[in-house]
Order: structure tokens, then C-alpha cells, then sequence
């Protein structure tokens, strides 16, 4: 998760999503790591510049399998990462 200080999407995806994330499928197959816009240098090759935060990329072995850019409420935000999921055809953990 690309982020930034001040960041009200960020802030918001933290406030609506953020504590369920990591006990779902979704947040067990793809562990949530997050990086500053502006400071870090993840070792990801992202398809394109990273310019919006929140911004969510699936990384598969190193590269960019999927992103979603901003956040569009949690109605829509589990719709989309499971439209990324199969699109890179990663199966879910279904574990737990």
C-alpha cells in the first residue's frame, strides 16, 4: 500500500478496513506492506508511477500483478481486490 503523510483516503481505508484486512483471505495471501510515497523505495517493478495514495498493488514474485488506486469505500474496495486476485489468477488462502 503506497501511502502518504496526511492522507485522508489513507486514513479512512485505516479507519474502515485496515483490522479486518489481515484475517481474510485476501490479507492471508497477500500481506498488507505498506511504504511512503515519498520516502521509500519498495523492491516491487511497478507497471507505472505510483501518483495517487492510497494506492493497493498485488505483487507477485517482485512485480506488479494488479493495483487499485485510491479507495472507493469498502462496498467496493473487496469487489475490486478479488477482480485483481483473478485477473493474476492467485487462488485466496482459504485457511483460517
Amino acid at each position: 500500500m503506497a501511502e502518504e503523510q496526511g492522507c485522508f483516503w489513507c486514513q479512512k481505508w485505516d479507519e474502515e478496513i485496515a483490522a479486518i484486512y489481515p484475517k481474510t483471505a485476501e490479507g492471508r495471501t497477500a500481506p498488507l506492506r505498506r511504504y511512503d510515497l515519498h520516502a521509500d523505495t519498495p523492491e516491487v517493478e511497478f507497471d507505472r508511477r505510483v501518483s495517487f495514495t492510497p494506492t493497493f498493488i498485488l505483487v507477485r514474485n517482485g512485480q506488479e500483478a494488479g493495483r487499485i488506486e485510491g479507495h472507493p469505500g469498502p462496498d467496493f474496495f473487496w469487489g475490486l481486490l478479488q477482480i485483481l486476485f483473478n485477473e493474476a489468477e492467485i487462488p485466496l488462502d482459504g485457511t483460517g
